[in-house]
């Protein structure tokens, strides 16, 4: 068989490999029997944003390592959701999928034959040439390549060294290219506990190598599998997110569409460093529907799309009505969301206290974050306790009216003062749980018994 150029082609390296006879595990910053410390090393490097950015989508892989499996039919309807969310112009450009079984490429099928521009149907394999059969098998242009590059990965898990496994890694790369695949993804998994300059860096130099050489293009997805990511500047390596893509930019040229951050969110931090990615050069950001994922989840989508329309000053074409039916179809298929959860709790935009009640009903933009019943199709709420007041119960009753095309009252209406009697005397009694939709529309119908002839 005829040797292909990127074979025989050698380029002399500018960042060798440091080969290591230990792992470097970052005890002072990673000591394991206390939290993690942050290191500040003094260097400020500068932000420089991707002039475009969007998202891309793994709900149906890492986001189904989190949960039961979902169905055909579960995944077509949520494929259907992401594409009407990520609108005609690709803000939720690709979604990637498992391969290896038939009910995963069954799944893949499914969406696929949509005919959808966007997402982009992709795949997801091992670091394995014998992964490629399958990626060939179905058909797909460009797949994600999981590529472990810390030394927790290489000594702790692979039991191998760092120059046996990125060897082992290129081999695979180069499957690829004779696979005929356009495109693929390295994954540096635990790239935040990854040797930056030892590591990640000669690696990085080697794949820009056989790129050039070989012409398939080659994405880097920065993984921070453990969520020790951090946004803050002066942040020491291998931490700081804004030095990772700083280094990797300013060292081999890598466009930001070739870039790609896929953050966990272990320390509560998944939102915060993906926008830092956005802010840092990164076009990509990875995420799920409603952040599901391992452990503790992924970047959520729909915080991610509120965030591309606030830091873009546009939807650019995106539905954001389509988060809340997303919300309403993952309860419906029995997922369980938490109220408070911002934008698809069922009580992310209910107030309780009376005063902010009473706010409301003057002008809701006092107390809800932004239109949420245009931009969401969420009206904002009200859930009835003792601690609503009379202005609570006017507005729950106003909410009323209004959906009926009805006149408001005011506060000081008898009947709404009637209905506030009636609450407050539940909890005189003991109640200490929220008054329902239904129990609040008894009442409703017992004193405006005119609007229901």
């Amino acid at each position: 068989m005829k040797t292909a150029p990127w074979q025989i082609v050698k380029k002399e390296p500018q960042h060798p490999l440091v080969d290591v006879e230990e792992p470097n595990l970052w005890r002072d910053m990673f000591p394991y029997s206390e939290v993690p410390k942050t290191v500040f090393d003094g260097e400020v490097v500068d932000v420089e944003p991707a002039p475009d950015i969007w998202m891309t989508d793994t709900t149906f892989r890492d986001g189904q390592q989190a949960r039961p499996p979902y169905t055909l039919e579960q995944v077509s309807k949520l494929f259907d959701l992401i594409h009407r969310l990520s609108g005609p112009n690709g803000i939720i450009r690709q979604s990637e999928f498992f391969i290896y079984s038939e009910k995963d490429r069954e799944m893949l099928e499914e969406v696929r034959n949509k005919g959808y521009k966007y997402p982009q149907v992709t795949s997801w394999i091992r670091a394995n040439p014998k992964d490629f059969e399958l990626v060939k098998k179905v058909g797909i242009e460009e797949t994600g390549l999981l590529t472990s590059i810390s030394d927790y990965h290489i000594f702790m898990k692979f039991k191998k060294t760092r120059r046996q496994v990125l060897d082992a890694f290129m081999q695979v790369v180069q499957a690829a290219a004779e696979a005929g695949l356009k495109a693929i993804r390295c994954h540096y998994e635990d790239v935040t506990r990854a040797d930056f300059w030892g590591t990640v860096v000669p690696f990085t130099e080697q794949l820009m190598n056989f790129q050039e050489k070989s012409g398939l293009k080659i994405k880097i997805r920065l993984c921070d599998t453990m969520g020790y990511a951090l946004p803050y500047p002066g942040v020491a390596l291998p931490r700081s997110i804004r030095k990772i893509v700083h280094y990797l930019k300013r060292e081999f040229g890598i466009p930001p569409e070739q870039l790609e951050w896929h953050g966990h969110n272990d320390f509560h931090k998944v939102h915060i460093n993906s926008i830092t990615a956005w802010l840092s050069g990164v076009a990509s950001v990875n995420s799920t529907i409603l952040g599901f994922g391992e452990r503790t989840g992924n970047s959520p989508m729909e915080a991610l799309a509120i965030e591309y329309a606030s830091l873009t000053g546009s939807t650019n074409g995106m539905d954001l009505t389509a988060i809340t039916d997303i919300a309403d179809y993952m309860r419906e298929i029995g997922t369980e969301i938490a109220p408070n959860f911002p934008f698809v709790g069922s009580k992310f935009n209910v107030t309780m206290a009376g005063i902010h009640a009473d706010g409301v009903i003057k002008n809701e933009e006092i107390y809800n974050i932004f239109d949420t019943a245009k931009i969401l199709n969420r009206p904002l709420g009200v859930n009835l306790t003792d601690r609503s007041g009379i202005a609570g119960v006017g507005f729950w009753i106003n909410q009323q009216l209004k959906k009926m095309g009805k006149p408001i009252v005011d506060k000081r209406d008898p009947r709404v003062a009637k209905v506030y009697d009636w609450v407050d005397q539940q909890y005189e009694q003991g109640r200490v749980t929220s008054i329902s939709y239904e129990e609040m529309m008894v009442q409703f119908k017992m004193y405006f018994p005119e609007l229901f002839k």
